[in-house]
């Protein structure tokens, strides 16, 4: 799963420290910053809930919609079972309804997609990022957290170590993969969207639609060519 690769090593903060200016909005550069994971609470803006391990995100999604729907009963005959997306429709109204007012909807909090580097680009003074979706595997079923807008133009900035050791395995064809953390709140409405994967039949699928509003960038130390 791709959780399982930012999750359980040291996570490595690519962005200023909140104390100092909490890097930046939603497509601005980010510089290169390194902060152990246990640490990583202490440099977001406070109150800031940290929704990476399982567990953190179950906690969240029980304050918000208190227990996990029952997909078997929801998925029936699966797509092409006659009444499958009307029941999946009364599922996501019904939750709709039921979190309305719930403290935890204006909650602040920080999720994880993967980011890809690609060549230095001068132009910027950085390495620009491509994302991509984190799913995560939970009690509830699959969770994939979903920027109501991907921040776009992102680059992150190295001091010049790591630049020439980002240029040199790009260069050898090595991906650089790095993590890139957002933090914001819930949008108002249709704040939770339940459905099913598409990959595997019949797993319950979480998209929690989230309202960006600063982008940091994190590395994990997780591949080798890091060493």
């Amino acid at each position: 799963m791709s959780h399982m690769r930012g999750l359980g090593l040291v996570l490595i903060l690519t962005c200023s420290a909140a104390v100092e200016g909490w890097s930046g909005e939603p497509g601005a550069p980010g510089p290169l910053r390194h902060v152990a994971q246990d640490e990583l609470e202490t440099i977001l803006p406070g109150g800031t809930e940290i929704l990476i391990a399982p567990s953190a995100i179950e906690h969240f999604l029980e304050e918000v919609d208190g227990r996990p729907p029952d997909w078997p009963t929801v998925y029936g005959g699966g797509h092409h079972d006659p009444g499958f997306d009307d029941r999946l429709f009364a599922l996501n109204r019904q939750r709709d309804g039921d979190r309305i007012g719930r403290a935890a909807l204006s909650r602040r909090i920080a999720f994880v997609w993967t980011g890809s580097l690609s060549r230095y680009d001068a132009a910027v003074g950085g390495f620009p990022v491509a994302l991509g979706p984190n799913l995560i595997e939970t009690s509830w079923g699959m969770v994939r957290f979903k920027p109501e807008e991907a921040p776009g133009n992102l680059s992150v900035i190295t001091d010049a170590s790591d630049q020439v050791r980002f240029e040199r395995l790009l260069r050898q064809g090595k991906p650089v993969d790095i993590d890139v953390v957002m933090t914001g709140t819930l949008i108002p409405d249709e704040s939770i969207v339940y459905d099913f994967s598409h990959d595997a039949e019949g797993v319950g699928l979480i998209m929690p639609f989230v309202r960006v509003e600063e982008v940091a960038f994190l590395t994990s130390g997780r591949d080798s060519n890091y060493r």
